[in-house]
């Protein structure tokens, strides 16, 4: 692969995902690094890209509400003034866009840093990853029988129902492309290891990352949590946590909405994942050793997720993931995707396993 660089990250997001060329106007909506978020050279490494191909730039600073995200009248207008508006912030994830008017370019940003822009997660070709996506849509849509599995115990088995209509995928347009479209689980059965809840950046809540002593199995039945088995104090804290964020939102306590796997190798996390679970759950959930569950909430992606770590999933008996290595050239078409994008090959063959767990493991 090409030596990877903060410039052409950016330059794969403008170039081959929002397809930007010379004399587009671009609107940088960000929030201020004091939030812990997002870095403010992540603004300036794309700014100068932007520039280099002779985008005119602007930018917006949107702040951050965890409890109450709106879009106000006048970043609707920018935004509408733009052709394409990136958000190096957290509102374009919370709002969905859904109050945005049709027909604009909004790509969301999960390379959150200058360094993440720089790391094979950026600078991995976005259209091989489009491919990829589409590869794995299309063999969940023809599975009769999909299982998932970890070291730790998981054991869940059902028959993909995919919606992939427009409508069963989010509109925006994300980057990098690290997850395929979520699984209904409304088929699906079994049991989910994990040794920590967190939410899913809907919204903002504290006590928002409670973790257990020892693996909590979440049993779930044709999409609808059952309840939990573990040490009594972790499945008591574990019950606690449903019992309230389902009580402060008003929604369905158990219900389990869909799952996906990531599908990008590049996907590293070089923190703690301790020091901000807000920051890992937005950022870490594209590599292949995190298999994420939406839960807690009748819509995507919930409020509550479940991580499963180092996932083994089969589809119709071909081991597609295997202990966390996400193995495209199984996928029907995969080997052809990876020799069209060699740099992405060799993100596969030199896979990044750094997913924060320094102190968890």
């Amino acid at each position: 692969m090409p030596t990877p660089s903060p410039e052409k990250g950016a330059l794969n997001l403008l170039r081959n995902c929002a397809h930007a060329v010379a004399g587009d106007r671009l609107l940088i909506a960000y929030e201020q690094p004091e939030y812990g978020y997002f870095d403010a050279k992540a603004v300036e490494v794309v700014t100068h890209a932007a520039e280099s191909i002779g985008l005119r730039v602007d930018s917006i600073d949107v702040g951050f509400n965890p409890d109450n995200p709106h879009l106000p009248a006048d970043l609707l207008a920018r935004i509408e003034a733009a052709d394409i508006t990136l958000f190096l912030a957290r509102l374009g994830d919370q709002l969905r866009f859904t109050e945005m008017s049709q027909g604009k370019t909004i790509v969301v940003s999960f390379a959150l840093t200058r360094e993440l822009f720089g790391s094979g997660f950026a600078n991995g070709h976005h259209a091989a990853f489009l491919d990829l996506k589409t590869a794995v849509n299309e063999a969940l849509d023809r599975a009769d029988h999909v299982r998932l599995t970890c070291p730790a115990g998981t054991e869940i088995t059902g028959r993909p129902e995919m919606n992939l209509t427009p409508e069963g995928d989010t509109s925006i347009l994300r980057f990098p492309m690290s997850v395929f479209t979520p699984v209904p689980a409304h088929s699906f059965t079994g049991r989910a290891a994990m040794t920590f809840l967190t939410g899913t950046g809907s919204k903002y809540y504290d006590d928002y990352s409670p973790e257990f002593s020892a693996p909590v199995f979440a049993l779930m039945e044709n999409g609808r949590l059952t309840g939990f088995e573990g040490d009594p104090k972790d499945v008591a804290r574990a019950n606690a946590q449903y019992d309230r964020v389902s009580g402060m939102f008003g929604i369905d306590r158990n219900f389990v909405h869909s799952w996906h796997a990531g599908i990008h190798p590049g996907c590293g996390y070089p923190w703690d994942m301790r020091q901000n679970y807000e920051r890992w759950g937005g950022a870490a959930f594209g590599n292949p050793r995190i298999l994420h569950f939406h839960t807690c909430g009748t819509y995507a992606p919930g409020e509550i997720s479940w991580n499963i770590i180092d996932p083994t999933i089969k589809v119709d008996g071909v081991m597609l993931w295997e202990a966390g290595e996400f193995r495209a050239d199984r996928l029907p078409g995969g080997s052809t995707i990876l020799a069209r994008y060699p740099d992405v090959a060799a993100l596969f063959n030199e896979p990044d396993r750094d997913i924060g767990l320094r102190e968890v493991e």
